[in-house]
């Protein structure tokens, strides 16, 4: 769709050097230029809007734990090399390469590397998840407010998401632009030939019975509760936090309880014994005991 384009006003800069950036300041923006539909331009930002956290580990020497420095070493003359003097290569047979520079890679550019280009609506339901790489949060402007409004809005009443090109960092990149709950947000999409596909990744719905799809979804429908992702929280990472300060203060390490996986021998039989062990809140609260006090019932 023609007319519909952002153009970035920022430094060439790599995808990675801007994750880098914006991993020091969880709100500093990461690009900025112009978003244009129509003749509508309006000013925009874009920031991260989500990344991993884990706990890191550094290396140390075990006797004296102090740092382990990697080096970068020459493998035919066996030499330390400054990173001033190493370049980028392309092994295009065995052991053979070809130097390409970084001026090389910016010659070859394609124009989406400064114009962020729209290129069409799709229904949001059409776009499997699988194809969702990175999001961020795509802001407006003072300037823009209302022209992101209306964008943000047109797109929330239609179910619809843009499609557009951008060139980060040695690649071309499709980005969806999806209405989120306060704002647009962007997502880096994965292109088809990435997605690792399996024609062993198959489900044989022939071999369950009508009966134990009414079982499982019973289940499900019991189970089912409003999605609150602030609920979940990963204990993995709490354990080894756990770990780590039992070994700072000097007390002994006392590893969590390991999960029972009970064998299935019949699966309907499993699921109504699944079915039996739940109650919803509002069984549990309707079959507490009911207290009597002086003028209420």
């Amino acid at each position: 769709m023609p007319g519909l384009y952002a153009r970035d006003q920022g430094d060439d800069v790599s995808l990675g050097e801007m994750l880098s950036r914006d991993n020091r300041n969880m709100a500093q923006t990461v690009w900025k230029g112009h978003l244009t539909f129509g003749l509508v331009s309006l000013p925009i930002k874009l920031f991260t809007a989500a990344r991993a956290e884990t706990v890191s580990f550094n290396q140390l020497h075990r006797t004296d734990h102090s740092r382990v420095k990697q080096k970068l070493v020459c493998a035919a003359e066996g030499v330390e090399l400054e990173r001033s003097e190493i370049v980028k290569g392309y092994e295009y047979e065995k052991d053979r390469y070809v130097v390409v520079e970084d001026e090389d890679i910016k010659k070859m550019a394609p124009k989406t590397a400064k114009v962020m280009e729209i290129l069409e609506f799709v229904k949001t339901d059409e776009v499997d998840p699988t194809y969702y790489e990175k999001s961020y949060y795509l802001a407006p402007e003072e300037a823009g407010e209302k022209p992101y409004a209306l964008l943000f809005e047109s797109l929330r009443r239609t179910g619809y998401m843009g499609l557009a090109r951008i060139s980060m960092h040695n690649r071309e990149h499709i980005v969806i632009l999806r209405p989120s709950e306060k704002g647009i947000t962007l997502h880096t999409m994965y292109f088809e030939d990435e997605l690792r596909k399996s024609e062993s990744f198959t489900t044989d719905t022939s071999m369950v019975k009508d009966k134990e799809v009414e079982m499982a979804t019973m289940l499900v429908q019991a189970l089912a509760a409003k999605f609150e992702p602030s609920k979940y929280k990963d204990s993995y990472r709490e354990n080894l936090r756990a770990m780590i300060d039992a070994k700072i203060a000097g007390q002994e390490i006392v590893a969590p309880a390991e999960a029972q996986v009970t064998k299935v021998i019949d699966i309907m039989d499993a699921l109504k014994a699944s079915l039996a062990s739940l109650k919803k809140p509002a069984e549990a609260e309707a079959e507490k005991p009911k207290v009597r006090r002086s003028g209420t019932a």
